[in-house]
């Protein structure tokens, strides 16, 4: 742990009630988000670029590719909407923490709305050069559900497709049944879920509990970042053996 910077000590319980409030209809403009923009800085932004410096060490040694830097459009989704391609309301009424290599890659995700903490893999199964998972969905079926049964991924997940908003499709992933179901979706999110009222919504325990989920998915995630997944996954199971 880097002793040179405060370290994360959970997310305050109103960063929750600031997005409730903030997706009600009469809220959602700029002169209540000036008014409440100190509780934004200090009750989101201020303990997620902690926890971005805190877990940034972790992906640091787990794949330098990651981008770990605290920073809006690095690691951190800004909450104001591009007005010049959005219509409506200038907010989004969810907070975004993302670990991937690009815009629009698989990546690692935090996301917080009025409700609570989503938290898993989002996996981008389209093709492009820099997009591998649907090519290494075809080539290593067998492999794929190997690893998702070694690093007990299996109903630990929920499955949703990400749409304009995210749609649940099954409760329970589980590669062994539902691998074509998946290999059809295009934008793919693994996730748990914390609800806001549940104590490691606001817990520094927070931080070791994504560590550990984390750690799981990553294995699959080696799949969507390279056409030798295999390579990657022996190199972190020789630095960090199987931490599921």
């Amino acid at each position: 742990m880097n002793s040179n910077h405060p370290a994360f000590e959970g997310f305050n319980k109103d960063a929750f009630k600031f997005l409730e409030q903030l997706s009600l209809a009469n809220n959602n403009n700029t002169k209540w988000f000036d008014k409440n923009r100190q509780r934004y800085e200090l009750n989101l932004v201020a303990p997620a670029k902690l926890f971005i410096t805190d877990i940034g060490q972790f992906f640091n040694q787990l794949n330098l590719s990651i981008r770990t830097e605290p920073k809006f459009n690095q690691t951190i989704m800004r909450i104001n909407k591009d007005m010049r391609f959005a219509k409506g309301a200038p907010y989004k009424n969810y907070f975004l923490i993302h670990f991937g290599r690009f815009k629009m890659d698989s990546e690692f995700y935090v996301y917080f709305d009025g409700s609570g903490i989503s938290y898993g893999l989002f996996l981008n199964n389209t093709i492009d050069d820099e997009l591998f998972f649907n090519e290494n969905l075809i080539h290593f079926r067998k492999e794929i559900i190997s690893f998702c049964e070694k690093y007990k991924i299996n109903n630990k997940f929920s499955f949703n497709k990400l749409d304009k908003e995210p749609e649940l499709v099954v409760s329970k992933f589980n590669m062994n049944k539902h691998f074509d179901l998946l290999h059809a979706t295009k934008y793919i999110l693994l996730e748990k879920n914390i609800k806001k009222d549940e104590p490691l919504a606001s817990s520094v325990n927070f931080l070791s509990t994504a560590v550990k989920t984390f750690s799981s998915l990553y294995p699959l995630y080696c799949f969507a970042i390279s056409k030798n997944p295999q390579k990657l996954i022996e190199e972190y199971e020789d630095r960090f053996g199987i931490m599921a």
